[in-house]
């Protein structure tokens, strides 16, 4: 099986657990913290992931690291280290933030700038996009001054690009073929 496949039964199941539970939000934000905490922190990335540490001694070193967490949360933890998907923990935080998603109704896109705009023009963007979109717009923001004007927003895989960049490019190329 891939790992997105797996990755999506994971965050499947704990979604489940989450909506069963009430803490379907709580778990968003904990699993994407373990998720983050392995990315950026080597010792523990590579206690999870070494074949030399044994799966149970995994399994009480998280349930020790996680004490304030719900139960049932760590012992989902505990049961996909104990099945060797530890490596998979990012991706499985992503497909639940996409799970997520899809019950509030809300789409992520990222949006590149000629430079980074304040936080009046962000919720202005966001209010625009929620509205072309007809789902609330989370939008993550990034400058690019090669752009000259403009925006380019990612939604998904969809690019929409209109950036003066882009118009430029059209313009010349159009220009060039006559």
């Amino acid at each position: 099986m891939r790992s997105e496949t797996v990755a999506r039964n994971y965050a499947e199941t704990l979604f489940e657990l989450g909506e069963r539970t009430g803490k379907t939000e709580l778990y968003a934000g904990l699993i994407d913290a373990v998720a983050g905490v392995v990315e950026t922190t080597p010792a523990i990335r590579d206690m999870l992931m070494s074949p030399r540490v044994p799966k149970a001694e995994k399994s009480r070193l998280l349930g020790a690291g996680l004490k304030d967490a719900p139960k049932q949360f760590v012992l989902f933890l505990q049961a996909v280290v104990r099945r060797g998907r530890g490596q998979l923990l990012r991706e499985i935080a992503n497909a639940y933030a996409a799970l997520l998603d899809i019950k509030f109704n809300r789409v992520r896109a990222g949006v590149m700038l000629v430079r980074t705009p304040d936080e009046a023009l962000r919720r202005s963007i966001e209010a625009g996009l929620s509205k072309a979109f007809g789902k609330q717009v989370i939008a993550t923001f990034s400058a690019d001054p090669q752009l000259l004007g403009g925006a380019v927003v990612r939604v998904g895989e969809r690019v929409y690009d209109g950036s003066v960049r882009r118009r430029l490019t059209r313009l010349r190329r159009h220009l060039l073929s006559r």
